[in-house]
């Protein structure tokens, strides 16, 4: 029989070393740093060097940038607007436009809703790449507090903003339909149409900041990226239309092949992020898109004006009663479609990937469990943070009824990528707290090499310029600031020596053993108790990449089904 997986949530942290008694002859063979202190390299050793080189550019910015964040955060921060951002935020997610999209298709918007679809699921799936490539954490918290209505966010990395992004390229390219639209619309609803999308990217950016989940690097990055896939779909859109719908059965098949490499390539995070997640749905999104209206246009139901593929609407027809009637089937079939194939192929998957397992075919992904490793997928798994299932419907519209009681205000790690940046920051409190140990650590070359690596985070600022105390959230400040930077964690400043390095042996070696046994020690506790306050990723099994993708091309293919044309 197979061993079965604990369903029980797992989070995947580094062993926290043995206990050892220390001598001069241990501490001669410590070239390495002890296990103890290995979270200190956590990224150094799980990235490759040209992404550890990419992530030590951009993480001194995110450092620095983070008192600024927190203080526009706390010269703003009052109820009305904590619940005005955290509702406005949803109007940004991935959930939001999964239903809102295939509505453009059923009453007739073929040509906005193919291109909002393919910038908007480009852009979750470039900015799910880019994330668990480079593997930056949002800002840290405390100074900020991260205010949302779902907690599942914030196990995301920060760099570059998905919401920033969807926001931008949706502002974008809806201010280019508009003035393509010419004298169809009036002046005065022209420039209306034109300022409400402006004043929607404006305020998701904004909120984003507002929340404490992103800074402005990660938004302006966002925003820029966005408007980049407008752009390119406004210049080569109907080229890449025209290929699709006067190609071959080519045409799709090539779609298709792509967005199975992409997914292929796509990073292995250094934490169990759920980026991937968003990312693949996204791509079944895309092979939907382009699968469904290259067989649709191909029907005698489809019009070919003003574009092909059009799905047959017109209002004064309709009437407001069969249109409405439309909509409401169609997002009835979406979620039967999602409550029926996801159950099913979660069940009948794991055999067959067992099979090709055991032909040497499979190809595995870091924090995702193997067929052979399990007996089955547990029931009523919550595996999909983009369209929530029928029975959360409820609680979402109760959420929405009440903003206060529903939204969270969170202080402090929530995430692996939190966690990890709180003991860098504690590391390099401790440094300071000991300057004279510091200035022996600074005495050799070599040392000195491996202190700009190891301090490379902070490098955008001074020690001048940093708050000295015995907390976790005494960030280095560019001004003093009335942020409360003591709020939320409460951790002792006991001193870590840096690993430990042939050139500086001998001061090491004078260090009595008693006191660096009680240093590591007291790093393990610490560690212990941070990642104690993050929140635990769920186990996650290999089939759930298959499943969503055949998930999610079906809801999209979907919204051409026949019972849509009367």
């Amino acid at each position: 029989m197979e061993p079965a997986v604990d369903e029980k949530p797992q989070l995947q942290v580094q062993d926290a070393g043995k206990q050892h008694t220390t001598t001069a002859i241990e501490i001669s063979k410590a070239v390495k740093p002890d296990a103890g202190l290995r979270s200190l390299d956590h990224y150094k050793n799980k990235l490759p060097p040209w992404r550890y080189a990419a992530r030590q550019k951009l993480i001194p910015l995110i450092r620095w940038e983070t008192p600024y964040v927190a203080r526009l955060q706390n010269a703003m921060r009052s109820p009305l607007l904590d619940s005005y951002f955290s509702i406005t935020a949803n109007l940004g997610t991935h959930t939001f436009f999964m239903i809102f999209l295939p509505i453009l298709f059923w009453c007739g918007y073929t040509n906005l809703g193919r291109g909002l679809v393919h910038v908007l699921a480009s852009g979750v799936f470039l900015t799910g790449f880019v994330k668990d490539m480079l593997c930056l954490p949002r800002p840290l918290s405390p100074p900020l507090s991260r205010i949302s209505m779902s907690p599942s966010v914030s196990l995301e990395y920060g760099f570059p903003s998905t919401h920033s992004t969807n926001a931008v390229s949706v502002a974008v390219y809806a201010v280019f339909i508009i003035r393509s639209a010419g004298s169809e619309l009036s002046p005065t609803l022209r420039i209306t149409l034109e300022v409400l999308s402006y004043c929607y990217a404006s305020s998701i950016i904004l909120g984003r900041l507002y929340c404490g989940m992103h800074g402005f690097l990660d938004v302006a990055t966002g925003g820029i990226l966005g408007a980049l896939l407008s752009v390119l779909q406004c210049l080569y859109g109907d080229v890449f239309d025209d290929f699709m719908f006067r190609g071959s059965t080519g045409a799709p098949i090539l779609v298709l092949l792509i967005v199975l490499v992409l997914v292929r390539i796509h990073p292995e995070p250094a934490d169990d992020c759920p980026c991937f997640d968003d990312s693949i749905a996204f791509a079944g999104v895309i092979i939907g898109v382009e699968a469904g209206n290259w067989h649709y246009a191909r029907t005698a139901y489809a019009w070919d004006l003003p574009v092909p593929a059009t799905v047959p609407f017109e209002l004064d027809i309709f009437g407001w009663p069969k249109a409405i009637a439309r909509i409401a089937i169609g997002v009835v079939v979406i979620f039967a479609w999602r409550e029926m194939m996801k159950p099913g192929l979660l069940r009948y998957l794991p055999p067959l990937f067992r099979i090709v397992e055991s032909l040497g075919l499979s190809l595995p992904r870091r924090f995702f469990v193997q067929a052979s490793m399990y007996t089955k997928v547990p029931r009523n798994l919550k595996t999909d943070n983009v369209l929530p299932p029928i029975s959360e419907i409820p609680s979402l519209i109760e959420s929405f009824r009440h903003p206060r009681k529903n939204r969270s205000v969170s202080i402090g790690p929530q995430s692996e990528a939190d966690a990890y940046e709180a003991l860098a920051l504690q590391d390099r409190q401790r440094r300071e707290s000991n300057p004279s140990r510091s200035r022996m650590r600074h005495n050799t070359r070599d040392q000195a090499e491996s202190d700009n690596t190891n301090n490379a985070y902070f490098s955008k600022t001074s020690s001048r310029n940093v708050v000295q105390g015995p907390r976790i959230s005494a960030l280095p400040t560019p001004a003093p600031s009335q942020v409360d930077l003591g709020k939320g964690l409460n951790l002792p400043d006991v001193f870590l020596d840096d690993p430990m390095t042939p050139s500086t042996l001998a001061s090491v070696c004078n260090t009595p053993a008693r006191r660096l046994s009680e240093d590591r020690r007291q790093y393990e506790k610490d560690e212990r108790e941070i990642f104690s306050r993050v929140e635990k990723p769920r186990v996650r099994y290999d089939v759930e990449v298959v499943t969503k993708l055949i998930v999610y091309t079906g809801i999209i293919a979907l919204r051409y089904s026949d019972m849509f044309q009367d």
